[in-house]
C-alpha cells in the first residue's frame, strides 16, 4: 500500500519527496496586469516546504483567457522575473513548484477582458447566472490558442518551475471543447466524442512537443479534468473514462481529478459500485500517477484517498493551517487547525477573493 511519506518519480525523472500536494486555489493577489505580487509570494511561501508538490492557481495564456481580476499571467516574457520569484519561493526545502495554465473561454466576461466579447467553442452561454453569450472561435484563433499554451509552458520552464498543469477542468476552455453543452460545432473541432477531444489532444501534444524540444530534465506535465458535468447536455463519467484512457496513453506525467469530495459517487446507475475516483484510477491502470482532491482534512482522509490515487491534494486544510502538511507528516494531528476566524485572514495571507474562502458556508468554518 502507498504511504504518504513514500517518494514518487515521474516519467520525466522528477521526484517528489512525499505523496502530499497543495492543489490550485484562486487567490486573486496578482496586480491588475497579472504580475505576481509580494503578498502572493508570501502566501505561497507560508504554505510550502513540507508538502511534496504545490500547484499554483491558474495563470492565463493570453489576454482574452483571463477569468478574473488579480489572476496570474504567463502570456508574455515580461512576467518571467516575478514568476521566477514565485517558483523560487515555492521550491523551499524541496517542494516541487507546478504552474497551472489555462484559458477561461466563456467563463470570463467582457468587463474582465477590457470590453472584448468572451470566446468559446460555440456561441452558447455558460449555465450560470449572468453569463454572457460568447463568440464562436475561428480556426485561426484556435490554432493561436494552441501555440500560446506551448509558449506558456516554455515560459514556465524559463521561470524555474518544475512543471505545468493544463487546466482542463471546471468549465474552462479545454473542458468546454469536450463538453456537448459548450461545443455545438460540426467541424473538425466538434460533433462526435472523438472530435470534441481534438482540441485537448492538440494542446496536450503541443505542450509535450514544446517541453521536449527544450531538453530540460525533470520538468513534468500534468492534466486536470472534471469527472462529469451537471449541465444538459453534458458529459458523464462514462465519457470521462474514455477521455482518461486517451490521456493515460499520452506522454503526460500525471492526471489530476477535480472533485469536491474525494469519495464522491456519480449519479449514473451503472457506476454505483465505487467512487468516481476509484473508477478513474482503475481506468488509468498504472500508466501514470493520479492526484486526488476533495475535502481532505485528516490522516484518515489521506489514507483513504491514497487507496485510489498516488498523490493526495489538500486545499482548504492548507488554507486554514499553512502547516497542515508538516503536522500530518510529523504525526502532530492533534495540533492541526480546523477552524478559521475571520479576523485571522491577514495573518494567514488569505485574500477576500481566495476561491476556497469564498465557498465558506458558515461564518467560522471553511468548507472545500
Amino acid at each position: 500500500m502507498t504511504h504518504l511519506t513514500d517518494t514518487l518519480t515521474f516519467k520525466r525523472g522528477l521526484t517528489v519527496k512525499n505523496r502530499l500536494a497543495i492543489p490550485p486555489m484562486t487567490t486573486r493577489m496578482s496586480y491588475y496586469d497579472g504580475t505576481v505580487t509580494g503578498d502572493e509570494i508570501a502566501y505561497y511561501g507560508m504554505r510550502t516546504g513540507a508538502v511534496g508538490m504545490f500547484i499554483t492557481g491558474v495563470a492565463y495564456i493570453q489576454p482574452n483567457g483571463k477569468c478574473w481580476t488579480g489572476e496570474l499571467s504567463v502570456d508574455d516574457d515580461a512576467f518571467l522575473p516575478n514568476l521566477s520569484k514565485l517558483a523560487s519561493a515555492i521550491k523551499r526545502d524541496g517542494t516541487r513548484a507546478i504552474l497551472q495554465i489555462f484559458h477561461a473561454g466563456r467563463m470570463t466576461d467582457s468587463k474582465t477582458i477590457e470590453g472584448e466579447q468572451p470566446v468559446a467553442p460555440s456561441a452558447v452561454a455558460a449555465a450560470k447566472d449572468g453569463a454572457e453569450t460568447p463568440r464562436e472561435l475561428r480556426d485561426d484563433e484556435i490554432e493561436e490558442i494552441i501555440e500560446n499554451f506551448k509558449k506558456a509552458a516554455v515560459r514556465a520552464v524559463k521561470a524555474g518551475f518544475d512543471g505545468v498543469e493544463l487546466h482542463g477542468a471546471n468549465h474552462y476552455l479545454l473542458h468546454q471543447f469536450f463538453s456537448p453543452h459548450s461545443n455545438r460545432r460540426t467541424d473538425k473541432w466538434g460533433g462526435s466524442l472523438e472530435k470534441r477531444y481534438t482540441f485537448i489532444e492538440r494542446v496536450v501534444d503541443g505542450v509535450i512537443e514544446a517541453v521536449d524540444a527544450m531538453n530540460v530534465p525533470n520538468f513534468i506535465i500534468g492534466y486536470r479534468f472534471s469527472p462529469r458535468e451537471e449541465t444538459d447536455p453534458g458529459f458523464n463519467l462514462k465519457e470521462t473514462l474514455w477521455l482518461v484512457d486517451k490521456l493515460a496513453d499520452k506522454k503526460l506525467d500525471y492526471l489530476h481529478i477535480s472533485l469536491t469530495r474525494y469519495d464522491r459517487k456519480t449519479n449514473i446507475p451503472e457506476y454505483q459500485d465505487k467512487s468516481m475516483l476509484a473508477y478513474v484510477h482503475d481506468a488509468i491502470g498504472g500508466r501514470m500517477p493520479l492526484i486526488s482532491v476533495g475535502d481532505v482534512r485528516t490522516r484518515a482522509d489521506v489514507e483513504a484517498a491514497l487507496a485510489d490515487s498516488e498523490i493526495v491534494a489538500a486545499g482548504c486544510s492548507s488554507l486554514i493551517d499553512p502547516n497542515w502538511s508538516a503536522k500530518i507528516l510529523a504525526h502532530r494531528d492533534d495540533e492541526i487547525r480546523s477552524m478559521l476566524n475571520l479576523q485571522d485572514r491577514d495573518l494567514l495571507m488569505i485574500a477576500n477573493g481566495t476561491y476556497a474562502f469564498m465557498k465558506m458556508k458558515v461564518p467560522d468554518r471553511l468548507i472545500e
